[in-house]
């Protein structure tokens, strides 16, 4: 029978990179038998391999590697690893080298030939300084994106966004926040900037729908003196203005196929070059985009460069509609009562559990910005009564319709409509059908099935597809059978 230790997790999972194999041994038994999960390699070349696929707690580094070193490892780490502690080992009174490896990142520095107490007790401080520092990064329920504005939320598709922002901040990668309209990408992107070592650089948003095409590409690259008309003065673009820091560009779907191609070049070359310019600008950047609609789409209509859209689409975040995370609803609700009331200095009406509950079934098509809109109307509109008495502004779309100009009830739009609307893509339109059948059934997967004519075994697999992607809604997740 298996014992309780057996059966525990390990304290932290740990890659030991030490080419002296009596030393990688000796470490190995040490760690094991205090309950870390070990792996260990002989070189540098090996540890960069193995921090490219695998992520660890910390890592036990010598820096005196043959080959590529400890330094050249522990340079590249942040590119590697998202948020690993590294403690590296020298030789007795190398205090400069040791210096330096914590300039590049490392947490704490250990002496050769090490003392095992002292080991594991720097071992012990890094974990705890993981967790408390994992703790701080993203609070269950609601996490400050930027000193104006909040991301909220507790359902789990919202969990997912967290631990995929957690992941991605700390690199370089580039990120494709995708979601309809009014769901916070904005807010997303800035918490990938605020959470990344870019966070003292600047973060640069651009609307690339707001702005015409040659005045989106002045801005993006800046132009020299006389490179058109008005053009009075030199002006750097927004990419020299994002060095060191963040560009986030929303509504990328939007930009022309020209500018998509000096887009894809400033991406590869990490330079850009004036409009009118012949200078070659170095530009360090991390770009984050956002759409509401499908790139495949795009792409697939002759809209959007497939090789740009293999560039962006390397860590893509999923921004669920309103309508998947009903249960964030009462979170976001007294938020923005609160944040509302605070500012305006007025003590905000009540919303009771039943205006509560018909906002849970309201579709909010706006999403999270129609439901913040609502909310300050309501406490306009009612200001200095007890409750908010009246229901939201509508139903789900399945179980009211809008009336039509003549004052007679108009059937709501067909998934059909929607997705014509929307642009879906295929796969999407299958998830709404499919989802919608479910909520005609009440979440009977047997009878949802024989309508859809599927397998039940299919429809099951689908649906953890979908629970595994963040993309099941609450109500379902508790309905189905």
């Amino acid at each position: 029978m298996a014992t309780a230790e057996a059966l525990a997790p390990p304290r932290a999972r740990v890659l030991i990179v030490e080419d002296e194999g009596v030393v990688r041994d000796l470490l190995e038994r040490i760690l094991s038998a205090e309950g870390y999960a070990v792996e260990t390699l002989p070189s540098g070349e090996a540890a960069l391999e193995r921090l490219q696929r695998a992520l660890y707690d910390l890592v036990l580094l010598d820096l005196h590697l043959p080959g590529i070193d400890g330094m050249q490892v522990l340079s590249a780490a942040p590119a590697l690893q998202t948020d690993a502690q590294f403690i590296v080992m020298t030789a007795f009174g190398s205090v400069d080298t040791a210096v330096e490896a914590m300039k590049l990142g490392a947490f704490d520095y250990v002496n050769k030939p090490f003392r095992t107490e002292e080991l594991l007790l720097t071992l012990e401080r890094a974990v705890r300084h993981k967790e408390a520092r994992r703790e701080a990064g993203l609070p269950r329920r609601a996490q400050r994106a930027s000193p104006g504005g909040n991301i909220i939320g507790d359902s789990a598709p919202m969990q997912r966004v967290f631990e995929l922002v957690q992941r991605v901040a700390p690199l370089r990668t580039s990120v494709l926040i995708t979601g309809d309209t009014g769901t916070g990408k904005e807010l997303v992107a800035r918490a990938v900037h605020d959470l990344s070592p870019r966070a003292r650089g600047a973060f640069v948003p651009v609307n690339c729908s707001a702005l015409p095409e040659t005045l989106l590409e002045s801005e993006l690259f800046g132009h020299t003196k006389g490179s058109f008309t008005g053009a009075i003065a030199n002006k750097r673009g927004l990419f020299e203005e994002a060095s060191g820091g963040t560009l986030f560009l929303d509504e990328i779907a939007t930009m022309s196929l020209a500018i998509q191609v000096k887009l894809l070049r400033a991406l590869q070359e990490r330079q850009i070059k004036r409009i009118g310019g012949s200078q070659q600008i170095a530009v360090d950047f991390r770009l984050v985009a956002a759409t509401n609609v499908e790139l495949a789409a795009e792409v697939e209509a002759g809209r959007f460069r497939a090789d740009l859209h293999y560039r962006l689409n390397v860590f893509p975040i999923r921004l669920p509609p309103l309508r998947e995370r009903a249960s964030d609803i009462p979170l976001l609700v007294g938020f923005f009562r609160e944040r509302f009331a605070r500012e305006n200095g007025i003590e905000g009406p009540a919303f009771t559990p039943e205006t509560m509950a018909r906002m849970m079934e309201y579709d909010w098509p706006g999403n999270v910005r129609e439901l913040e809109n609502f909310v300050e109307r309501a406490m306009i509109m009612h200001a200095g009564t007890a409750t908010v008495p009246f229901d939201p502004p509508g139903a789900r779309a399945d179980k009211m319709s809008a009336p039509d100009a003549n004052g007679g009830a108009s059937p709501p739009p067909s998934l059909l409509q929607q997705a014509e609307s929307a642009r879906w893509s295929l796969d999407r339109l299958e998830r709404e059908h499919i989802l919608h059948v479910l909520r005609q059934t009440g979440g009977r997967r047997m009878a949802a099935a024989e309508i859809l004519g599927i397998h039940a075994r299919t429809l099951t697999r689908k649906l953890r597809q979908y629970e595994d992607d963040g993309v099941l809604p609450d109500e379902l997740l508790a309905l189905t059978d």
